[in-house]
């Protein structure tokens, strides 16, 4: 049995109309693909792109900070509470084969700075630009389309870096 790829959509929880139009747009590209939505369960970002994904016939999946399933938002299939507050960042990203982030704040950087020491494929949707200490740039694919965001992000290879 072959597996589906799993699909980590990050993002701020507070978004711009704009953001959480491209989330939301992610999160059905995801479905159509045949991809499982993972994210961190509440509003913003995580929300819209799990809504796209349900619209489409997708899963999502819901690694919530706290103990309590309903505090999922309403477009989650399927809530799992972890009890780890901000530490869930990691469990986010580790449950999937690569990881969109869209817009965001410090939650989002550090769910893209754990994506990569996972070695998991990181594309970056109008999110933090980075830089290392010697001015390289590190391996995040960028777009500006979230059609070509989620091809990158399940496209063939492995994951930058």
């Amino acid at each position: 049995m072959e597996r589906r790829k799993r699909v980590a959509v990050i993002g701020a929880g507070a978004a711009s109309a704009d953001d959480l139009a491209r989330a939301e747009q992610v999160g059905a590209e995801i479905a159509r693909h045949g991809a499982i939505l993972i994210c961190g369960g509440l509003g913003g970002c995580m929300e819209a792109a799990a809504r796209g994904a349900r619209r489409a016939g997708g899963t999502t999946i819901g690694l919530l900070p706290g103990y309590d399933a309903e505090s999922a938002n309403r477009e989650i299939e399927i809530p799992l509470p972890t009890g780890l507050g901000q530490a869930r960042n990691v469990l986010v990203v580790a449950s999937a084969d690569a990881v969109i982030a869209i817009a965001g704040g410090p939650g989002t950087l550090s769910e893209m700075a754990l994506a990569l020491k996972l070695g998991r494929r990181v594309v970056g949707l109008g999110t933090w630009q980075l830089q290392a200490p010697d001015g390289t740039p590190p391996p995040i694919l960028r777009s500006d389309d979230p059609r070509e965001a989620v091809r990158l992000a399940l496209g063939p290879g492995p994951a930058a870096g």
